[in-house]
């Protein structure tokens, strides 16, 4: 189909042209992003974008919805199965919103959250000033050890004593280190919270098992079906159908849980679903609990160890020293480098990664002193832990060399050659 746009509209065709000759020449090293399979595109460029749903499975405020139920209903079950969830709402359009639509089913605006700090790995929804979440509600951080950069339960513990949250917030966006949800539960508990996992960054290896499972110890859970789930761009909110905490919270509510969260998606933020997103999530689902996933999966994390490895053996910083999952988080203080030139010289050079704050940072956002890096996007494509090897040499070369126009020149056409060798949908001719 995409053969019609260069006859419809050109100049639109030619950047959809020149961006999959990026992807496919380029080392996408940003953790948040993946490949989905062709199968996946198809859903999501198919002819369901032409249905509105606004509701749920056999209850739509449309007519004609036979088979966008069907659809829909596969999304749900397989999205249970992949996370041992009672409950599903697979209608967020994205991880923000997701996030949003949880915090509305859960509390009452000003209520308090404790959340991951933004400048020690958090997301802008866990608690940021310019995003609603700071705006709407009473956030309070915690972060990482100074020493050892990673999260110091006591600490939760004192912070959530002192503080008394109605909801504690487990989740990341730049720590590369397992959760431990059982400690948060111990936690939620002797302050009577909400506790809620926003698992988006490390939800493949919870769905192939490489992680802990947010259930039974969260309350609800909220992912993005990108990154490591390898599906299209949107969110889930899953959940348990009984309520641990409603006597506390809700003690006049009739409604369950799964219920409330429902009703917070649709009809309290959104409108119609994007049905053709949906179909391509429950694609992704589906391709999630076969064998191959785990084995995918397996490799992202051997992959991400090499780089962590290679890494520090050119003498980088990495906070907490290494690695537990698919990203590292890389400060560049030692080399006299910021993040922003960082990124921008590895863009050029042909390696895609984004500028991160590090904890404890002594820089802005807009230039922080870090890069966060991951191996989902090249593991998908096929890259294995000697390929991995090229990629950290080549990140050096272009580090330690920062000004050296000609260094960036030499090592984008070895990366376009060390791509070549994993070709990114071969089947596509543009």
């Amino acid at each position: 189909m995409i053969e019609q746009i260069k006859i419809t509209d050109p100049q639109v065709y030619e950047a959809i042209k020149k961006e999959l000759q990026r992807q496919r020449e380029t080392a996408e090293l940003i953790a948040s992003e993946n490949f989905v399979s062709p199968a996946v595109l198809q859903a999501a460029g198919s002819w369901l974008t032409n249905k509105y749903s606004e509701g749920y499975p056999d209850k739509r405020y449309y007519g004609g919805n036979e088979f966008i139920d069907v659809t829909e209903k596969l999304a749900i079950e397989r999205a249970k199965k992949l996370f041992d969830a009672e409950h599903a709402n697979v209608q967020p359009h994205a991880g923000s919103q997701a996030n949003m639509e949880a915090y509305f089913a859960l509390l009452e605006l000003k209520d308090k959250i404790l959340g991951m700090s933004l400048d020690h790995g958090g997301h802008l929804t866990h608690g940021s000033k310019v995003n609603f979440s700071g705006k709407f509600y009473n956030f309070t951080s915690y972060g990482v050890d100074k020493e050892t950069g990673r999260i110091d339960m006591d600490e939760v513990r004192k912070i959530a004593l002192r503080e008394k949250p109605k909801l504690i917030l487990a989740g990341y966006s730049a720590y590369s280190r397992n959760l431990d949800f059982r400690e948060f539960r111990k936690i939620a508990d002797e302050v009577n919270a909400y506790l809620m996992a926003d698992v988006a960054h490390f939800a493949g290896m919870i769905a192939a098992r490489k992680h802990m499972m947010p259930f039974p110890h969260c309350d609800v859970v909220t992912t993005t079906t990108h990154k490591t789930l390898r599906g299209p761009r949107g969110a889930i909110i899953l959940c348990q159908k009984e309520d641990r905490l409603k006597e506390i919270y809700h003690k006049d509510s009739k409604k369950n849980l799964a219920g409330m969260i429902d009703s917070a998606v649709f009809p309290g933020m959104q409108g119609g679903p994007l049905e053709h997103v949906i179909a391509a999530k429950a694609v992704a689902f589906g391709e999630a609990l076969k064998p191959e996933f785990k084995t995918y999966i397996e490799q992202v994390l051997k992959n991400a160890k090499v780089l962590a490895e290679e890494l520090m053996g050119y003498g980088f910083k990495l906070v907490s020293d290494g690695t537990d999952n698919h990203l590292v988080l890389v400060d560049l203080t030692n080399k006299g480098v910021t993040g922003k030139e960082a990124e921008t010289a590895l863009d050029k050079a042909g390696i895609t990664c984004n500028k991160n704050m590090v904890p404890f940072d002594t820089r802005g956002p807009f230039d922080p002193s870090g890069i966060r890096l991951g191996t989902p996007a090249l593991t998908t494509r096929g890259f294995k832990e000697s390929d991995i090897r090229e990629v950290a040499s080549a990140i050096n070369k272009v580090i330690s060399n920062i000004k050296d126009e000609a260094i960036k020149k030499m090592v984008r056409q070895d990366i376009a050659e060390l791509c070549k060798k994993h070709p990114l949908y071969p089947e596509v001719k543009l």
